[in-house]
């Protein structure tokens, strides 16, 4: 391969024309030849360039609505022809191919078609065929052609040209060719993944999966891993959407712990009051509902006031100067929510390690989202959990039903369950966590381990009792005996919210009814591994 090749005639075709102007401008004045299509020849003349219509260069004219115009011999041709070679120059000539040295494209919004809500028939007419097809020639040809897919690579083009009189390196290349191959495939798992979704295959043979780069990671769990974040390009709104308004570059776990806070408190609608979520280690060490988000927060601080320490705080609404003064009287890592009073940044402002990051919104928790897991030589591919227990969907199966405000509780608790890892149990009073037992090998030792907390906890307030006596608890899977549920009898819960199913189901609720607890259960469970 050479390592510098001169440009001398390009092919600007592009959908986002976000900078065209000025790279045309630029390029004519470095005396390179434009060719250009369509909208792009349009803007590109109404700005005074000289250009040339590849409809002119193939003798071809644009057919079929635009579908044909790039997918020809000449163009092609003038991509791939090896310069280095002596019958690829001799086949240029005698079918008077010229060749292209650059190849600007980007490619019909096909992503932003189907994020409106196209029809299928107007998201078939947004896949692309001949910008991919000619992305993929100039890269396959990368020894002496440059090809740019993205605008954010202009300035660097530009760059390269003025430091090489006009000529861009071999490193160049490969740097814009790898990013050209993956954007088309990226293009691609993007209409295999709506296709699957509108024929309604749920398990298609073949998937594919893409990113696009979002930032390097310091390092990854542990300081002798790298990382890096990528964004999947669904807007859903969250930590790869947030706006970062101050403190330290987010880490590995940072944007996971984060991406659980909020995922937890998008579960608590803002239009039924303030919640705030406390997540350490992807783990809820306190959920809570408040008449304010200052009370929400203090409620949650006080299930677990030692986990909360450098944890991550969620917000359901924009955070308040008065809950921001409350959050940094300990240390915390991140803080999102869907915005932030000028009250509220100031007093961040002193802290300048904090994070705080906001977003459009919150995620919707009821939005049918695919999961992806790796695992040694796959993938493994499911799902979002967004199962959702309403109260109609409650079986009461004990002799004594459980009060309405107990209800609330239970249902309270079981949407927390549901963002604790498995085995889950989740000790809930007044709206506000007052227990939390998570990823236990043994759902026994999970109700001990909330309920040990919970006295400690008792204990540092000063308080004459735990806060468990008279909770609900939840269960995120059914008991397999009637210790676990025993046990958290044995902290003071009078209710218990869990999904059954269990061979034992009827020694459980005997069990129940001895204690004199009422339970219902929900016929859906809510593993986390």
């Amino acid at each position: 391969m050479t390592d510098l090749a001169p440009l001398r005639r390009a092919l600007l075709s592009v959908s986002d024309k976000t900078g065209l102007v000025d790279l045309g401008k630029a390029l004519a004045a470095r005396g390179v030849e434009l060719l250009s299509t369509g909208g792009s020849a349009k803007a590109l003349r109404d700005a005074g360039l000289e250009v040339r219509d590849v409809a002119d260069v193939t003798g071809f004219p644009e057919m079929m609505d635009g579908r044909v115009k790039t997918l020809h011999p000449v163009v092609h041709g003038g991509l791939l022809a090896r310069r280095d070679l002596q019958a690829h120059r001799d086949a240029m000539v005698e079918h008077n191919i010229g060749p292209i040295d650059l190849l600007v494209v980007n490619l019909y919004p096909f992503e932003e078609t189907v994020a409106k809500g196209a029809d299928f028939d107007t998201c078939i007419e947004n896949i692309d065929i001949g910008g991919p097809a000619m992305i993929r020639s100039a890269a396959k040809n990368h020894a002496f052609v440059t090809v740019v897919t993205d605008v954010e690579d202009y300035d660097a083009l530009l760059a390269e040209l003025d430091a090489n009189d006009c000529q861009t390196t071999l490193a160049l290349r490969q740097r814009f060719a790898q990013t050209a191959y993956a954007r088309t495939a990226a293009y691609d798992t993007a209409v295999s993944t709506w296709m699957a979704g509108a024929i309604g295959a749920e398990t298609p043979r073949r998937r594919s999966f893409s990113g696009t780069y979002r930032q390097t990671m310091r390092y990854g769990e542990n300081s002798h891993q790298k990382a890096a974040f990528y964004t999947d390009g669904t807007g859903r709104p969250g930590v790869a959407t947030a706006v970062q308004h101050q403190g330290k570059e987010l880490s590995y776990n940072n944007i996971n712990d984060t991406d659980a806070a909020f995922e937890l408190v998008a579960e608590f609608d803002p239009a039924d009051g303030p919640a705030v979520a406390i997540i350490k280690h992807a783990n809820p060490c306190g959920v809570a509902r408040g008449a304010t988000l200052a009370e929400a927060y203090t409620k949650a601080f006080d299930c677990d006031r030692t986990s909360a320490f450098g944890g991550i705080v969620a917000l359901n609404q924009a955070l308040d100067e008065e809950t921001a003064k409350a959050i940094v009287e300990i240390f915390t890592e991140v803080v999102i929510a869907p915005g932030a009073s000028d009250g509220a940044k100031a007093v961040f402002a002193a802290k300048k390690n904090l994070r705080l990051l906001t977003t459009d919104g919150l995620p919707d928790v009821k939005a049918p989202i695919t999961t992806y897991r790796q695992v040694a030589g796959g993938m493994l591919v499911q799902d979002k959990d967004t199962g959702f227990v309403g109260m109609d969907d409650l079986k009461v199966v004990t002799k004594v039903a459980p009060t309405e405000t107990q209800m609330t509780d239970l249902l309270f608790a079981w949407k927390v369950a549901k963002h604790v890892k498995s085995n889950a149990i989740v000790y809930v009073k007044d709206q506000a966590t007052v227990g939390v037992g998570a990823g236990q090998m043994s759902r026994v030792d999970s109700a001990l381990i909330a309920a040990k907390k919970a006295e400690r906890m008792a204990e540092a307030m000063g308080l004459p009792e735990p806060l468990t006596k008279g909770s609900a608890v939840a269960s995120d899977a059914f008991f397999p005996f009637a210790d676990g549920l025993m046990e958290a009898a044995g902290a003071g819960a009078t209710c218990v919210i869990q999904p059954g199913g269990s061979m034992r189901d009827d020694e459980v609720i005997a069990a129940a009814d001895e204690a004199g607890i009422a339970m219902v259960f929900t016929g859906m469970r809510h593993f986390r591994h």
